[in-house]
């Protein structure tokens, strides 16, 4: 079951950061960066749970890039918000590392899968 997934409890908590620091973000930026962090966040644990339950690797696979792909969304969004001033420094580093921390387990998961 993914919920039991490292990767899947992973992104589900960078999912619940991502909301967290996003609420703090210019209400004119709503409908822009606001919107574009927390719809490429938490595409990342609903493309896991998704992928796996199609029940076909090759499937999976696919659900699987495009979590990975998301993640490099949310770090490009957390640059942004950043250097815009939304968010500081120390907040950036925590977050950032974790969202590394999912691509690299999504990376290794889908190579797990490809042997």
């Amino acid at each position: 079951m993914y919920s039991k997934l490292i990767v899947y409890q992973k992104a589900k908590l960078l999912t619940l950061d991502i909301y967290k620091i996003s609420k703090s973000f210019p209400q004119d930026e709503l409908y822009c960066l606001t919107s574009q962090i927390r719809r490429a966040a938490v595409s990342i644990p609903l493309n896991i749970a998704e992928g796996q339950a199609r029940k076909g690797t090759k499937q999976y696979l696919n659900f699987l890039r495009i979590a990975f792909g998301s993640t490099a969304e949310v770090k490009v969004c957390l640059e942004l918000a950043l250097d815009l001033g939304y968010i500081d420094k120390t907040k950036f580093e925590s977050t950032f590392y974790l969202t590394e921390e999912v691509s690299k387990l999504l990376y290794s998961f889908q190579k797990s899968l490809s042997v």
